[in-house]
């Protein structure tokens, strides 16, 4: 298996952190045929997503997640910047991992389709992420 790891820096704001080009790379690097690239975040308060980027989903999901798990005294998990607990809680729904096939090298992505860094947590403006390729 080949791995490495990145760091992206996500800033002060909620962000949906388009990886596809990182991915892409990693796989030239790799020297990549065909197999499984598995992408992992080791944090409790980002995930990963696979959806269209620039055309108003990464905000909707932004949005979605708001309304969802408002930044607001609810939560029991209480350090950190205000409603930082509802951080903790959007693994649960947007899961720390993604797996997509490699075939031939390139990503067996749809047209629209990205792999995406999502990062709510004001308060941690660097990320860790994983790329590993599985090789068939």
């Amino acid at each position: 298996m080949y791995s490495t790891e990145i760091e992206v820096r996500t800033g002060s704001e909620a962000v949906v952190h388009d990886l596809t080009h990182e991915a892409e790379a990693f796989l030239r690097d790799a020297d990549a045929a065909d197999g499984l690239l598995h992408v992992w975040v080791p944090h409790a308060t980002a995930g990963l997503a696979i959806l269209e980027t620039g055309a108003g989903s990464d905000e909707d999901l932004l949005k979605a997640l708001d309304e969802l798990l408002p930044r607001d005294g609810r939560w029991r998990h209480r350090h950190g910047s205000p409603g930082h607990g509802r951080d903790h809680v959007l693994p649960a729904l947007v899961p720390p991992y993604a797996t997509v096939p490699v075939l031939g090298g390139v990503l067996a992505l749809g047209t629209w389709q990205s792999i995406c860094l999502v990062d709510t947590n004001l308060d941690n403006p660097v990320r860790k992420v994983r790329f590993s390729l599985l090789a068939g």
